[in-house]
């Protein structure tokens, strides 16, 4: 290719702001990754200008080939890390309610945790406790409530006054049409000892 049309653009493509793709359709571009070959044979002398996004960078641990690397301790320190997620995660799924709470064993992180995640059950099995109660109390107050009520509810004095006119009605005793409770009732207590 001897019209110089690549644009040699290192990749990844998504990494940049605008639609390279895009860009060099418009331009009659061809794209090839700068990361992926080391030759620049035919490449194109304007090319548009690109912006890379700007994100967060994630700390990488790299490590050096080098004789004073110990791969055993980098593997323990890889199960000690492994075994405290699994811990976590365990305890996790019992705060979820998934599981039982267990202590997990092994972890600084995942004991404290779990620590914390009993403390707060327990309190919450003594809230449930004194609910509990609270609520019995309740129900005793309640049916007390009701048993008082009862006890002091005034006789319906229309069906009581009807009971002692139809009595004094009976016996042929004379009594005034708004006559009280008392005085009916007296009338009675003197017919039934007459």
């Amino acid at each position: 290719m001897s019209n110089k049309n690549i644009w040699y653009l290192p990749g990844p493509f998504h990494q940049y702001q605008e639609d390279v793709k895009a860009l060099a359709k418009q331009n009659g571009l061809r794209i090839v990754d700068a990361n992926a070959t080391e030759s620049r044979d035919d490449e194109a002398e304007d090319v548009p200008e690109v912006t890379v996004r700007q994100v967060d960078s994630a700390s990488v641990l790299l490590i050096a080939d080098s004789g004073d690397f110990d791969g055993a301790a980098l593997q323990e320190l890889i199960g000690k890390l492994n075994a405290e997620r699994d811990g976590i995660v365990l305890l996790i799924e019992a705060a979820e309610g998934l599981t039982e709470l267990e202590h997990p064993g092994a972890g600084e992180l995942p004991i404290r945790l779990f620590h914390a995640l009993k403390a707060i059950h327990e309190g919450v099995v003594t809230i449930e406790g004194e609910r509990d109660g609270l609520a019995g109390e309740v129900d005793l107050l309640r049916a007390e409530v009701e048993r008082l009520k009862a006890t002091a509810e005034p006789v319906d004095n229309a069906e009581k006054i009807a009971n002692l006119k139809a009595q004094l009605d009976a016996a042929n005793v004379t009594y005034r049409a708004n006559a009280s409770v008392e005085s009916l009732e007296k009338a009675v207590a003197d017919l039934q000892q007459a």
